[in-house]
């Protein structure tokens, strides 16, 4: 049985940039600090969500040493090092082990896509390059590509495959390979409006958008599933679902970098291709921020 790296609700963090375009430390800290006090239970670093595709590689690096610097074991820090070339992927993940993060996050990869057997050397390529703990991530819907089920069960045999995000929405396949993988590899959701029933069905949290702008809630919302306590946790997922549907309603993270700077937060500017929300949806952000009590 793998102890998974973390149970409950990891935030996908942002970066935020200064006005130069440099990531902004100084309020990194703040924002780190803040999800810390409020209960977050893991935090993951340059993922998607902290716009790891505008980052070089010395870059990317950079902001994982001093996050896993910064953070210094308050909670355990997931380090976004996947890519579609297995070299670069192997590169960022031994970097974040010597920083000292306490797993990555491996996606599949995109573009030049590969076989599910190609899935297999790639990941097991990374997970022989360190004692790092790997999760993968598997979102189809940004990279083209999904893991089957099979694909799952061969890679929960290697010790260093600790899980996976799971984004594809795709309740069978999470059905199938949570049966053929049994406790050698732990699930987390990433999709938001699928926190519980992902843990309904053994899920061991999310990894989360959502817990930008309501660490606390997202936080309960998981730990109501852990007590049993379903029929609470139902009525909460639907009621942060417009919340939820709100934050995706452009490509992530363009809404979610909006939500944190209405709340107050010095996230500074998408990096390109990115660009701001349309003010239809600035709107929409503003009031079901309003609606569900979110605040610094």
């Amino acid at each position: 049985m793998k102890k998974p790296v973390f149970t409950g609700a990891a935030v996908a963090i942002v970066t935020p940039f200064t006005a130069s375009g440099d990531v902004n430390y100084d309020e990194f800290k703040k924002i780190i600090d803040h999800q810390i006090e409020h209960g977050t239970d893991a935090i993951v670093i340059v993922g998607t969500t902290g716009e790891s595709s505008a980052m070089t590689l010395k870059e990317h690096a950079e902001v994982v040493d001093f996050g896993c610097s910064y953070i210094a074991g308050r909670v355990p820090v997931v380090a976004g090092a996947g890519s579609n070339d297995t070299a670069a992927a192997i590169e960022l993940t031994r970097e974040a082990a010597a920083s000292g993060a306490d797993a990555v996050l491996s996606v599949t990869p995109y573009y030049n896509k590969t076989t599910q057997r190609g899935l297999i050397a790639h990941f097991e390529a990374i997970a022989d390059c360190s004692d790092c703990p790997v999760i993968l991530y598997n979102v189809p819907s940004r990279t083209g590509l999904s893991i089957a089920a099979e694909t799952y069960a061969a890679l929960s045999k290697h010790p260093n495959i600790n899980g996976a995000k799971e984004a594809s929405g795709n309740f069978s396949l999470l059905a199938e390979a949570m049966h053929l993988c049994g406790d050698e590899m732990n699930f987390w959701s990433g999709n938001d409006d699928q926190i519980v029933p992902l843990m309904a069905m053994g899920g061991k949290g999310v990894i989360s958008v959502l817990s930008n702008v309501a660490p606390a809630e997202t936080h309960k919302l998981t730990q109501l599933c852990f007590e049993g306590k379903y029929e609470e946790a139902r009525r909460m997922q639907l009621d942060y679902l417009p919340l939820i549907n709100a934050l995706f309603c452009e490509v992530n993270p363009i809404p979610v970098k909006k939500a944190m700077e209405i709340l107050g937060w010095k996230v500074g500017d998408l990096r390109l291709p990115l660009v701001g929300v349309t003010e239809e949806h600035e709107a929409l952000l503003r009031r079901e921020l309003e609606r569900m009590g979110c605040k610094i």
